[in-house]
């Protein structure tokens, strides 16, 4: 069993994106730069690679971003591989890299006279919409991550797309491809929700699902990268603390926070007041509950349907005309909600298991980051 990643099988969907998912380090964007440069020497197709911010290219990060085709875990230099020997490494300088050879002669690195590939900032995009590249495959690294995404990122990123594919779909005979790569940071990443990958949250690891969107002949190959080796990663040995967190790093699986448990149980009769959160597709049940020397708000996932839909609250995501539902929780709007809300401000809030702690801070998240 290979010891890394290969984007063979998710290539094959035929997908205009393709998004892969996984384990850290475990070769996935080393998988998406090694496909793009093929295109390119094989086709003169040049790369685009996205990240949110200028930060991520600055200095030694955008100096370092191909180095692992120079040097790869084996020892490798694909680059020379690749070119033949007539280039061996890669330089940058601003905003754009350049495939290059060291001269022995000249003591200095010489660079082919154009760049193969270019940086984008998504918070950069105005500056270049009058720009035309010629690109034929763009890669946004790392798509996906813990509640630092930019107001309508996905809006930008399509601004991006149309920007760098123009009225394109093809390039010197192949396929324009969006290559989006990520580790297992979070189940509740609005990409999903905004390309309509329903099922991303049931994929088991090594599972690939292509999705179609009608007659448009837009496809979209989504894999969860399964662990490439057997045995896991030399490295795995740093992250063997008792720690949920670190199995993202270890095994792939979803990163999840740990959140608050109650370290005793509670009658029902105790319970005095029960409103409901619906994000996504989860329904929560969150019950206040008031003991002789303390009150808290419990939640846990709701197995029955909403008994008294029409007259309990409900906080939920998407609008609705009935008074008792409503949008954010962070944002209380009368009376009862303000009391609702305390629970939160004042660290009163109490989960079944990590899993729903994690569904209410996507929630929470949505209600602060959202308009």
């Amino acid at each position: 069993m290979s010891t890394y990643y290969s984007i063979d099988n998710l290539v094959k969907t035929g997908g205009r994106y393709l998004i892969c998912f996984g384990e850290r380090s475990n070769g996935k964007t080393f998988q998406a730069l090694l496909y793009a440069l093929k295109q390119y020497l094989k086709y003169g197709n040049r790369v685009a690679i996205i990240r949110r911010f200028r930060e991520d290219f600055k200095g030694k990060r955008g100096g370092a971003y191909w180095d692992n085709l120079v040097f790869d875990g084996k020892g490798e230099n694909h680059v020379k591989k690749l070119t033949q020997g007539k280039y061996d490494t890669v330089t940058y300088y601003a905003g754009k890299w350049f495939l290059a050879y060291f001269d022995d002669e000249l003591q200095k690195y010489v660079t082919e006279p154009e760049p193969f590939a270019y940086a984008f900032a998504l918070t950069e995009m105005e500056h270049e919409k009058g720009n035309t590249y010629q690109i034929g495959t763009i890669i946004f690294d790392e798509f996906m991550t813990r509640n630092a995404y930019l107001p309508d990122e996905f809006v930008l990123f399509m601004n991006v797309i149309s920007t760098l594919v123009r009225q394109r779909t093809t390039l010197n005979g192949q396929m324009i491809r969006v290559i989006m790569c990520a580790n297992t940071v979070s189940q509740y990443c609005p990409y999903f929700d905004e390309m309509g990958l329903k099922h991303v949250r049931q994929m088991k690891k090594g599972d690939i699902d292509v999705y179609d969107y009608g007659d448009s002949g837009l496809k979209v190959g989504v894999e969860y990268c399964d662990s490439p080796s057997l045995t896991g990663k030399p490295s795995d040995v740093y992250f063997a603390f008792d720690n949920p967190k670190l199995k993202m790093i270890t095994t792939g699986q979803w990163e999840l926070d740990i959140h608050p448990h109650l370290t005793e149980g509670h009658k029902d009769n105790e319970i005095i007041f029960s409103y409901f959160i619906i994000f996504q597709e989860h329904v929560l049940q969150c019950d206040i509950v008031q003991k002789p020397n303390c009150t808290y708000t419990f939640i846990h996932k709701k197995t029955t349907p909403i008994k008294h839909e029409n007259r309990d609250i409900i906080f939920t995501t998407e609008a609705n005309t009935q008074a008792n539902y409503l949008g954010r929780l962070t944002r209380p709007i009368n009376r009862a909600s303000k009391k609702l809300f305390w629970y939160f401000a004042a660290d009163k809030v109490f989960y079944s298991t990590n899993e729903i702690g994690e569904i209410v801070a996507q929630y929470l998240y949505w209600c602060n980051n959202t308009k």
